[in-house]
């Protein structure tokens, strides 16, 4: 909206990374609905076969064979970069897998990339909650819901959502009065998908501190480690100071 283009801050391309399941494609959707921008979803999976002839996809194909790879970079960077502020247009790209693309010209493409995690232990028990309450389950003492959420350390959002709707099916939600939900049903779904392993997220975590905003980041996390190192190193030597006086002041009242 026209609004929301006055005040927020002037931004061209957006990349948003992270594992699989983590909520990339619903982050932009809500962005769109709390701008009030229009949504054209331009992404490989979308527009295969839907466009015939040398238009969109099988267009940019045809530049991906046909001309040098170097050169469609340029072109790529040049286009975004005739985008101009009353055109109100933001690029929003999402990838689960960034570390396979050259970063450089990754960076000259979206200015601003954001690594979305794999949620955090307290972030997973109010998912779990949530969605179980979502989908109409009931929530007796019974259901360890820490439990889940420990269980499932590596696992994303989608994983969890995915579990929650195989289990609570119509039929199982009817025998909710006779027969309570239990942890144990859950992992039967969950052990069927691929968790985030240590190694894709080590790699995550290292493709984005050599972006500009993680590089930026960094320096940040360290000047504020260096200020309370610095912080603790006065007052020892406060401490210090102030107990070297008190004993010159016993000294002085034993005298």
């Amino acid at each position: 909206s026209q609004s929301v283009h006055q005040k927020a801050p002037l931004m061209k391309t957006l990349l948003l990374a992270g594992p699989g399941g983590v909520g990339k494609r619903m982050l932009v959707h809500a962005l769109c609905t709390e701008t009030g921008a229009n949504l054209f979803n331009l992404s490989p999976r979308n527009l295969a076969g839907k466009y015939p002839g040398r238009s969109c996809l099988q267009y940019l194909l045809h530049m991906v064979f046909k001309m040098e790879p170097k050169r469609l970079k340029k072109d790529l960077v040049k286009v975004l970069k005739s985008i101009k502020p009353e055109d109100r247009v933001l690029v929003v790209g999402t990838s689960r897998r960034p570390f396979d693309a050259d970063l450089k010209p990754f960076c000259k493409v979206y200015r601003k990339i954001i690594l979305i995690p794999r949620p955090d232990y307290a972030s997973r028990l109010v998912l779990w909650r949530e969605l179980l309450r979502g989908g109409g389950a009931h929530l007796p003492p019974s259901l360890d819901l820490s439990s889940l959420a420990k269980v499932t350390d590596g696992y994303t959002q989608g994983h969890i959502l995915q579990a929650v709707r195989l289990v609570l099916t119509p039929r199982r939600l009817a025998q909710q009065t006779t027969r309570s939900l239990t942890a144990a049903e859950f992992i039967p779904p969950l052990a069927r998908q691929d968790p985030v392993y240590k190694e894709e997220e080590e790699a995550f975590k290292m493709w984005y501190g050599k972006t500009p905003l993680g590089k930026k980041r960094a320096r940040a996390a360290k000047a504020i480690e260096e200020e309370g190192e610095s912080g603790k190193d006065k007052d020892k030597r406060g401490s210090g100071k102030k107990r070297g006086k008190e004993g010159k002041s016993k000294k002085k009242k034993n005298k």
